[in-house]
Order: structure tokens, then sequence, then C-alpha cells
């Protein structure tokens, strides 16, 4: 797991200079400032690194900070791309779903748990933790899980399967534990390891829950489902939320 995130296998916690680098309105504003400038690089075909590189250092920003604005923008083709192939709610009715899996309960890890979310230009979620080779639950794992469960059933989506990035250590427990959750609360679920998730998932003719942003942009059809959980479900909670402004 990154070093960055705090993930004790209690609690999957914000990094301890997040309230510093995210939390004031200045510094939101700061972080908006530079995501309307690479939005605008972006859509001009400025190479995505280059412009990342250019915008971080004109606002000073720190490796976690430019990960943040990395997440938030896109370019306004892709924009448009991801809103014509956006699934409504409505859609869902009946629908087999993908669950980019690791994509997916991470983000709910995090927002639960009270860690800082990004809503990009596109409407998604998005968090800064990442797994690199190794996955641990935490203490919002099961939780997170039944919330994907409960509002992909309140919208009547048909079979929804997870699927687990199997290089991952530990995605072979999750797809256990998803099988659990799914007997205890009648969830008509499926979980599949697969070694190029992002692939299968593309690939598919099924609709497909995720944030990734190469995904996004490559897939058939898609549904926003951490979006759909945080406005729906999440209301009560104190969330850390910084939004892009469209």
């Amino acid at each position: 797991m990154n070093q960055e995130i705090s993930a004790t296998g209690k609690e999957r916690n914000q990094h301890q200079d997040d309230s510093i680098l995210f939390g004031s309105p200045e510094q939101q504003l700061h972080l908006q400032h530079a995501l309307e400038d690479l939005h605008f690089l972006l859509s001009r075909d400025y190479p995505f690194k280059a412009s990342l590189a250019l915008v971080g250092n004109r606002y000073d920003l720190i490796k976690r900070q430019q990960f943040a604005l990395q997440g938030m923008a896109c370019s306004a083709q892709q924009l448009q791309a991801r809103k014509c192939k956006e699934a409504t709610p409505a859609d869902l009715q009946g629908k087999e779903i993908l669950l980019d899996a690791f994509n997916v309960l991470i983000l709910l890890e995090t927002a639960l748990s009270g860690g800082y979310i990004f809503k990009g230009l596109d409407g998604c979620y998005r968090d800064i933790s990442s797994v690199h080779g190794a996955y641990r639950k935490v203490a919002q794992t099961e939780e997170a899980l039944v919330l994907a469960g409960e509002m992909l059933g309140r919208l009547g989506a048909g079979k929804v399967t997870w699927v687990f990035d199997a290089p991952v250590s530990n995605s072979g427990k999750m797809k256990g534990l998803c099988y659990e959750i799914a007997a205890q609360h009648r969830f008509n679920w499926d979980a599949v390891l697969e070694n190029s998730p992002d692939k299968y998932l593309i690939g598919s003719r099924f609709l497909v829950c995720t944030s990734d942003a190469w995904i996004l942009d490559e897939c058939t059809a898609w549904f926003n489902l951490g979006a759909y959980i945080v406005q729906h479900m999440l209301q009560d909670k104190a969330l850390h939320i910084v939004s892009a402004v469209g």
C-alpha cells in the first residue's frame, strides 16, 4: 500500500497533512484556479504530464495536491465524451453491472472514514489513496460493500459482479467477503479476479461502475455509482469533499 495511505487495518484515515493541504477555503480556491488552468491546457491538446507539471509549478503544489488535481481534471473533449456515455439511474433497471472493485470500495472507505474525496469536472468523486500491490480490509470495508449493494438494489440493477485486480494481495479474500455479504443481504452478486481488470471492464458489453479516467474514456457505458452513493446515502456523514466548479 502506498505509504501516504494511513490504513492501519482498523481505519482508512486521511493523510496527516490533508487538512492543511485541502481543508481551508483558501487552499480549495487555490486548487480550483489550478484546475481551471489545467482544464484549459488539456482542452487545447497539451500533453497531460507536461501540463500538470506546468500548473503544479505555477501554483506551487506539492505531489499530493497534484495527485488530487490530476483526478479532478479532464479536457473539454473528454468531459463531453464521458457525459455522452454516462447512464442515468433509470438505465440500471434490470441491467447486469460490473464494478471496478477496488476503485469503488476504496472511495467509499475513504469517505466513511473522514478522508478527503475530490469531485472532478466529470462529476466523479475520487480519493487520493491507491493500491500498489496490496490491499487491507479496514473498519469501513463491510459498510462500504453493503452501501453499494443497497444502492444498486434500490436502483433495480440485475446481477452485479465485483471485478478485483488479481495481482493485488488479499483480492482473493475480498472475493470471499463479497460472497459472504451477498448471502447475508441477499444481493445478486458475483465476484471475479482478473489479471487486467481495466481491460476486462473496457472490453465488456455491460454497464461499468468506476471513476477511473482511462476506463471512463474507453468503456461502452458507465454509471457514477460513487457519486450517487455519496449524494444520496451519506448526506448525514461529516464528509470532507473538495469540489470542482465546472
